[in-house]
């Protein structure tokens, strides 16, 4: 459902390809923002208490909405995001993925568990269920504007709860599509997942509203206010923030796939991705091959808004001067352009630029650039590699090349990244059952996975008495010498474990 009750104003939605106006949204305030979260209480009553079993009817019938719909919103993706109709088209089969694992597999991770009590409750039955939260606010990006929400939406949907969800000021008819197709799926729970459109004051008035968790995915400095407000309620806050993902390359790699990955990672959705490719930490020996091959792919890229492009333009106007600032003060610090340069910044287009011998300091390399350029720079060893890669105030993804699998396991496993992936890029964002997160300035919390599932749960722990205990410790009248001998029974046991 989308909320439209006696909006105080409009504001329209522009391709950034071609700056044409796309349509108008309401601006959601307060009262639209209560009068949603009322509904999905409402309606989050009756889908709490259904079997796991039949919400997971409900949500497989969605999916199947959104894939009969798969042209409609794949399209609105694009004319919204400027991102090529590939582009749109992945991200639109990795929601569909996800929806479908959270889906199918809720009942078996948040279903009731027996506990093991221990010796002083063995008298005790013990069980864990998970509890829904109850209704949980979802503000989106605008990068992937249904694949990222789903991480929330799908999540917190299987697990019992209702959503409220805040698409982005910048593809606001994605996520209305996203709501429109779950109504027409599941009229019976109408206003279970409703759509609230606006800039950041509707985001704020979401994060006010008293929902039981707030789900955020944006930048880090956006994503201090939000907390700052829900702290307020002491409303729990889930951070997904973005990154500054490096890959780290082996002597004894193989360079074609690598290049190829790299390229692909720094250079698909137009570097718009929170764990795209931004730094490569090569060894010395493979450092100049590596480059070379690296360019000559990134050399057949260009961008556009046509259906032969290899990517769009920047979503955001102002994203073109962010890179623009980072080549600007990279060059400055010392850094070679191997490819393109500050000339590659056009309006709304960045063509795709290679950099070497980047210094660490530089803010190319220490704050998210979010565009088609990536740093590839040299390095002794992989000791080293490691060192530089961790340096990173964002903890977010990372990638390692090396034709040993346990190279590769032993770099990963000291790497600082909630994610990583050998032999390949972004690989972790297409498995559903694996946890997607990182921490520092990258956020915390998990979406995806049983992780993100539990994430819109509360732990419920029941114990039930079995029958009366010889010797009751939580009693005033059990007898004192009973007591002291349980305690030194106990004193015993740990003493000899």
């Amino acid at each position: 459902m989308t909320d439209t009750t006696l909006p105080a104003a409009t504001f329209t939605s522009n391709s950034p390809a071609t700056g044409r106006q796309l349509a108008e949204y309401p601006v959601a305030g307060p009262a639209q923002i209560a009068a949603a979260v009322n509904r999905a209480r409402k309606a989050s009553a009756g889908w709490a208490a259904l079997p796991a079993s039949r919400r997971r009817e409900h949500l497989l019938r969605w999916k199947r909405q959104l894939a009969a719909s798969f042209d409609t919103v794949a399209s609105t993706v694009s004319a919204e995001t400027g991102k090529t109709r590939g582009d749109a088209e992945l991200e639109m089969i990795l929601a569909l993925e996800h929806l479908s694992w959270a889906a199918r597999n809720a009942g078996r991770v948040l279903g009731r568990r027996r506990i093991r009590t221990g010796l002083l409750a063995v008298n005790q039955g013990a069980t864990l269920v998970r509890r829904p939260l109850g209704v949980i606010g979802v503000i989106g990006p605008w990068n992937y504007p249904v694949f990222t929400p789903m991480g929330s939406i799908g999540y917190a949907l299987a697990a019992g709860n209702g959503v409220v969800f805040k698409p982005s000021e910048y593809s606001p008819g994605s996520g209305v599509l996203l709501a429109e197709l779950f109504d027409a799926a599941v009229p019976e729970y109408a206003g279970l997942l409703t759509t609230v459109t606006g800039a950041a004051g509707t985001g704020e008035a979401l994060a006010r509203s008293r929902v039981d968790k707030v789900a955020f995915t944006g930048s880090p400095g956006t994503a201090r206010k939000v907390m700052a407000v829900c702290a307020e309620s002491l409303t729990p806050f889930l951070a997904e923030c973005g990154g500054k993902d490096a890959v780290i390359v082996a002597a004894d790699a193989d360079l074609d796939a690598a290049a190829d990955a790299i390229v692909w990672g720094a250079m698909g959705n137009a570097g718009q991705t929170c764990v795209g490719v931004e730094r490569v930490y090569a060894v010395r020996e493979v450092h100049q091959a590596l480059c070379t091959k690296i360019v000559e792919r990134a050399r057949e890229l260009r961008p556009g808004p046509g259906p032969d492009a290899a990517y769009g333009p920047m979503t955001m106007p102002g994203q073109t001067a962010v890179v623009e600032r980072h080549l600007d003060e990279a060059l400055a610090a010392g850094a070679r352009a191997v490819l393109g340069g500050v000339e590659s910044v056009s309006e709304g287009y960045v063509e795709p630029v290679v950099l070497v011998d980047v210094p660490e300091h530089a803010t190319a390399m220490t704050e998210e650039t979010f565009g088609p350029t990536v740093a590839v720079n040299a390095v002794a060893d992989l000791d080293e590699a490691i060192s530089r890669a961790n340096l990173s105030r964002y903890a977010l993804g990372a990638a390692v090349f090396s034709r040993s699998r346990r190279t590769g396991s032993a770099v990963a496993s000291r790497l600082r990244s909630g994610m990583v992936s050998v032999n390949s890029v972004l690989s972790f964002a297409i498995v559903p059952a694996l946890p997607f997160g990182g921490s520092g300035d990258s956020g915390f919390g998990r979406i995806h996975g049983e992780d993100g599932l539990r994430a819109f749960t509360a732990p419920q722990s029941v114990t039930v008495q079995r029958f009366a205990p010889p010797v009751n410790l939580t009693s005033f009248t059990a007898p004192a010498a009973a007591k002291a001998r349980v305690v030194s029974l106990v004193r015993q046991l740990h003493e000899r474990r």
